[in-house]
């Protein structure tokens, strides 16, 4: 997995699949389970999600092939993720140097731990143990890049890089700080938790990704490198009816830094709705009603996508990342 993976998880949060119902809220018993080093920090209520005829489409397209991996291995053993995965949390460390990028998730639902753990072993998968914890391999459970899950109780399972996964028991046992000590990003969570049925928080180096791989265009004009630097985090957040209605934040460094980055974003704006207008008219329509303006020290970024418009993106499959 490398770094592009979240421009899948941003993705996710700013075009997802919601309606109308009341926003769920994470509780903090399972925020406080993701270690405190995790830099970008996203939920999904799925079980909402799935109540749209074409969530299956989108869900190929964007959620993280990780948690795909997580389903199948869940159907392996005779669950069905379609229904007894109801929510999800997820985390994922900022790579530095050669350290690649790492995930830790929390899939919330209905669950079997006994009689899928008794299948798992039946088939002899490598396995380990952290704490009394049986944790079971995605693939050979030597390779970097190999995933593990274990259950944390009937309505609790949790998967990701196995030194996440050790440092998330580390963390259930005290032994460890946890995301709630994190004093930057904790207040944003609190900020977006429960407003929407989608969000996600981005710490400073998560943000500057985001921007460079999804609007490469505001990336060309003159300074955005020092701009770009002065943004502190993001906090996305998606509310809808029949429809989506997605709006980030991007946190600056002071109000000045808002006004100038709100001017750059709409002119980054306005130059792909262009490139995009003859390729991809409905992605260009919906450039088209973007809204941008800057709020104290923060910038808002509001876009409205109707039915028959995401309709016409899955089409041609918009949502899909490029690796």
């Amino acid at each position: 997995m490398n770094a592009k993976r979240s421009v899948l998880i941003l993705a996710v949060m700013l075009l997802g699949v919601v309606d109308s119902a009341p926003a769920a809220r994470l509780g903090t018993n399972i925020i406080g389970l993701f270690p405190k080093e995790v830099g970008e920090f996203a939920y999904a209520d799925l079980k909402t999600a799935r109540r749209h005829s074409w969530f299956p489409q989108l869900k190929q397209q964007m959620l993280p092939s990780r948690f795909r991996q997580f389903e199948e291995f869940l159907a392996s053993a005779g669950m069905d993720p379609n229904t007894q995965v109801e929510e999800l949390a997820w985390g994922a460390t900022f790579p530095s140097g050669s350290t690649p990028e790492l995930i830790v998730g929390v899939a919330l639902g209905q669950f079997q731990p006994t009689a899928a753990e008794e299948f798992y072993k039946a088939q002899k998968l490598p396995t380990f143990t952290q704490r009394g914890y049986t944790l079971f391999a995605f693939g050979s459970g030597a390779g970097a890049a190999d995933l593990f899950f274990f259950f944390i109780d009937s309505n609790t399972a949790a998967f990701g890089h196995r030194s996440l996964l050790e440092k998330l028991i580390e963390v259930r046992f005290g032994a460890a700080e946890s995301l709630l000590r994190d004093e930057q990003l904790m207040p944003l969570i609190n900020d977006a938790n429960g407003r929407g049925i989608v969000w996600a928080v981005l710490n400073k180096s998560y943000t500057r990704l985001a921007f460079y791989q999804l609007v490469p265009e505001a990336t060309q004009f003159p300074d955005s490198e020092q701009l770009l630097g002065r943004i502190n985090a993001m906090i996305i957040n998606i509310e809808a009816d029949r429809g989506v209605d997605a709006r980030f934040q991007a946190i600056c460094a002071s109000p000045d830094d808002a006004n100038t980055f709100a001017a750059l974003l709409q002119a980054a704006v306005m130059y792909r709705r262009f490139q995009e207008q003859q390729a991809n008219p409905e992605m260009a329509r919906m450039l088209d009603g973007a809204q941008v303006a800057p709020r104290g020290d923060r910038l808002e970024m509001s876009i409205a996508v109707n039915e028959e418009q995401m309709k016409e993106l899955l089409k041609r499959n918009t949502f899909a990342v490029r690796m």
